[in-house]
């Protein structure tokens, strides 16, 4: 099986962004380990959740690190509209830029359903 999570909750909406996250990242953790391939992205207002997480003792932290070699970067189009560019790229991950948007680029929600992925947003 091929699984893209894609994480659009804002973590500065309180404890339902976080409860989101954290079922997306334990679908991908339960996915990893099942030997399915699978793959994590930020798009929206989640662009922020990067920096959140790496932040020591949140409780994600240690979840989300476990998984970073399947985490495929952020939107780089909602990474700028969010404020959330500078942290994005402060923690390492690529801005993803395969769709292009006016003046900028987004991650495309249709390629990885053109590639076989079942695709979730949380």
């Amino acid at each position: 099986m091929k699984f893209m999570i894609t994480i659009l909750s804002d973590p500065k909406s309180g404890d339902e962004a976080l409860g989101r996250l954290f079922n997306g990242l334990v679908l991908a953790s339960e996915a990893r380990a099942a030997g399915d391939e699978v793959a994590v992205r930020f798009a929206g207002a989640g662009t922020r959740w990067p920096e959140e997480l790496a932040r020591l003792g949140h409780p994600a932290r240690e979840l989300y690190e476990g998984l970073r070699e399947i985490v495929q970067g952020a939107s780089c189009g909602c990474a700028e509209v969010f404020g959330a560019r500078e942290g994005v790229e402060a923690c390492g991950l690529p801005l993803l830029g395969d769709h292009a948007l006016g003046a900028t680029e987004t991650a495309s929600h249709r390629e990885p359903l053109k590639a076989g992925y079942q695709t979730f947003f949380f």
